[in-house]
């Protein structure tokens, strides 16, 4: 099932356009407020100094080095290298090299043994993916029995006033795009996408279809994102 339906090579070149201003990029879509939602994010993780993590989707490193703040490993995998590129930079700037691995690698086929992590995360990350169904399976596929999985992503707006705001900054924001001088279409391939995704409920549903439990939902800004946390019995 294809959950984006944008060509993978497509997004490839677009994330390589967009790595030197990803972290602004990525403050704009969600209206400055994705610092305070991943923070909401990381407390909800069971994590400890002797936990195992896997970031899918890392991109610039950011939740890679909230994870690193917690847990005793982290491998961040992204499969654009300049997005790595960018993390490494940040990854040596907070001396974390010997409890983060970088690899370059596709989230819907992960080159890992299965039952190898005590938690996979993916932020922002499962909307660009072409099919999060693949995504999802391999996740709980790496992860050890009674792991967890955690997704922080853009969502859908419940509350009827809220939802209409969403929508009409999604019609919008793209050309902000001048103001950093980027590329129009970039952002409205991000505003696809974040308008377009699954709802906090489909999601859900998915998870559990997938052989996760347990599944917990927690929506942000009034349904504009949502946390999913599942468990891998």
């Amino acid at each position: 099932m294809l959950t984006n339906k944008v060509p993978e090579q497509d997004v490839h070149d677009l994330f390589t356009r967009v790595a030197p201003k990803y972290d602004l990029m990525n403050n704009i879509v969600s209206l400055g407020i994705q610092k305070s939602w991943r923070k909401k994010f990381l407390r909800q993780l069971d994590l400890n100094k002797n936990s195992i993590c896997l970031d899918l989707c890392c991109g610039s490193a950011d939740s890679t080095i909230d994870l690193a703040k917690k847990a005793k490993l982290v491998t961040g995998l992204d499969f654009n290298q300049e997005m790595l590129k960018i993390a490494q930079k940040k990854i040596r700037q907070k001396q974390l090299q010997s409890k983060i691995k970088l690899i370059a690698g596709d989230a819907m086929n992960l080159p890992f043994a299965a039952n190898s992590f005590d938690c996979v995360t993916i932020c922002f990350g499962l909307r660009n993916v072409p099919d999060a169904v693949k995504t999802i399976q391999e996740s709980y596929r790496v992860l050890k029995p009674g792991g967890q999985f955690a997704v922080l992503e853009m969502s859908q707006p419940t509350n009827a006033l809220v939802k209409f705001g969403w929508q009409a900054y999604f019609k919008i924001f793209p050309y902000f795009a001048k103001l950093t001088h980027g590329n129009i279409k970039d952002y409205q391939y991000l505003s696809k996408t974040s308008k377009e995704f699954l709802s906090a409920e489909q999601l859900k549903k998915l998870l559990e279809q997938n052989g996760f439990t347990r599944v917990a939902v927690t929506k942000l800004t009034y349904g504009a994102g949502a946390v999913h946390l599942g468990r891998k019995d």
